[in-house]
């Protein structure tokens, strides 16, 4: 007869399992508090200290720590494993339910104790879902209550297979590595490692390059692509994955309806709008000429109005929270297009990680002025009109989303020209105001950090712009505004810089 060893604090579905596995003719034994439920619940059971002859001791910290019950789970099936348990009194254990004291729920809890959080380090049941996973060969390890159900009808089929043994034994040790590296980050404090646990998503073709390798992980195991679905189209590649990123993050950050073009991971156009349509005509308007075989990303479901918008330009994916049907209608006649649907249009992560060489870099990730930011700060003689004032502020927020040193110039809550990723400041404007044209005529002009010389506000004054908006903090500060009130600009200081490297 089979016996299986319960023991979870988690007694979600256990009445359902244990009543399952009695039918099925098993044996059940359990520690106390759940042994405590089965027998009020008429289900037979018997209790760990009755099998093994050992009590409880130390008010429950040993229960379920006996030879009995782990030699009945790491024996393999040979002869003389089982003749060696016969000859003790033992026998096999061939299924172990059991999930572990709330440690991370513990120590989360508002001025929790020390003492309180050792209480909650689980030992037995570590050790049991250990001896369980690593003889999955012949044990079927529940650390999990979802997994009830399958095990159970797979064991009315006839018995548990072996590819279920080892998916539950690798999901067995990923619980006890987490469980272990939980406890090990409270009792470190503020010396306790950062760990990331990522999943294989997808193998793509290749990376950046033909020659190199590539793998899209996600933090949650069954994410698609950035947390979102695939619609239509091919696997996305590296680089559109790249470039899908640096869209989206761009486009959710923007409250009013926005289309964002990229290009090589940098934007080409940015627009807002009162209709997704009217945004990404101007976002295309921007630059024209890169956003061919560019990436597209809207802060709306995609309309059909906006589909139709797009014309006949080469698009490689448009990510969106959605798609309506007509819409998804329309871009079905691009085959070459790929849809990304996202969940929903939350800005998101917390964090951001780039390798170096030995090592990895992890900072907050930059959600834009942070609360509590002083009031912007008219510095020129001139202050800003309202018209200015809008899209000051659209032109600042856009900024964040270009490499430094970012200079973009915006109307009409549209960029006009963007420059950045040069090694100086002022060729970034100069990038800007060619892009631009006669469009700068009357524009705005939003900088990532301060200017070091007046010579980018005398560049941008010399194309057309009107106003400006950047850090401040420069000790040549007096030459740029100088600058500015020389060419009537105005000119507004933040206090916060936005490098994009």
């Amino acid at each position: 007869m089979p016996k299986a060893i319960l023991s979870v604090h988690d007694k979600t579905g256990l009445l359902e399992f244990a009543r399952g596995l009695q039918s099925l003719g098993w044996t059940l034994i359990a520690s106390g508090g759940t042994a405590k439920l089965l027998r009020e619940n008429k289900i037979a059971v018997t209790e760990v200290a009755d099998y093994t002859g050992s009590p409880e001791i130390l008010g429950g910290r040993v229960k379920t720590l006996h030879p009995a019950v782990h030699g009945g789970l790491l024996a393999r099936s040979t002869a003389a494993d089982l003749a060696e348990l016969k000859k003790l009194g033992w026998d096999y254990i061939d299924l172990v339910a059991v999930n572990l004291y709330p440690f991370e729920q513990t120590v989360a809890k508002p001025g929790v104790t020390l003492e309180e959080a050792i209480e909650n380090i689980d030992i037995g049941g570590v050790t049991l879902i250990r001896a369980a996973a690593k003889n999955h060969q012949r044990v079927t390890l529940c650390c999990d209550p979802t997994d009830y159900p399958a095990v159970l009808a797979e064991l009315r089929a006839g018995g548990v297979g072996e590819a279920t043994r080892k998916r539950l034994a690798v999901k067995g040790f990923a619980s006890t590595a987490a469980y272990d590296a939980a406890i090990q980050a409270y009792l470190s404090g503020a010396d306790a490692p950062f760990r990331v646990v990522a999943y294989p998503q997808q193998k793509l073709r290749y990376g950046e390059n033909p020659h190199q390798t590539a793998t899209l992980y996600a933090y949650k195991p069954g994410d698609g692509p950035l947390g979102g679905k695939v619609l239509q189209g091919k696997e996305l590649s590296y680089t559109n994955l790249m470039d899908l990123d640096a869209a989206w993050r761009a486009a959710v950050s923007f409250q009013r309806p926005s289309v964002v073009i990229v290009k090589h991971v940098s934007p080409c156009g940015i627009a807002s709008a009162d209709a997704l349509s009217e945004a990404f005509q101007g976002a295309l308007a921007s630059d024209p000429v890169s956003a061919y075989g560019g990436v597209v990303a809207a802060n709306r479901v995609v309309d059909e109005a906006m589909v139709k918008a797009t014309g006949d330009l080469f698009i490689e994916c448009i990510v969106a929270p959605g798609f309506t049907p007509g819409a998804r209608e329309l871009l079905a006649k691009r085959k070459n297009c790929r849809l990304l649907e996202m969940p929903s249009a939350a800005i998101e992560p917390k964090f951001e990680f780039r390798s170096v060489t030995r090592g990895v870099l992890m900072e907050e990730s930059d959600f834009g002025d942070p609360p509590g930011t002083p009031e912007w700060k008219v510095v020129s003689k001139r202050a800003p009109t309202p018209e200015e004032w809008t899209d000051l502020r659209f032109a600042w927020k856009a900024c964040q989303f270009v490499h430094s040193n970012a200079i973009v110039f915006a109307q009409g809550e549209a960029t006009v020209g963007i420059g950045g990723g040069q090694p100086n400041r002022v060729d970034c404007v100069r990038i800007a105001a060619q892009r631009a044209g006669e469009k700068s005529q009357g524009a705005v002009m939003a900088s990532d950090a301060f200017f070091p010389f007046p010579d980018s506000v005398q560049v941008a004054a010399e194309a057309g712009i009107t106003a400006t908006v950047h850090p401040g903090g420069s000790v040549r500060d007096s030459e740029s505004i100088a600058a500015a009130d020389a060419a009537g600009m105005a000119m507004v200081i933040t206090g916060v810089r936005h490098f994009r490297h």
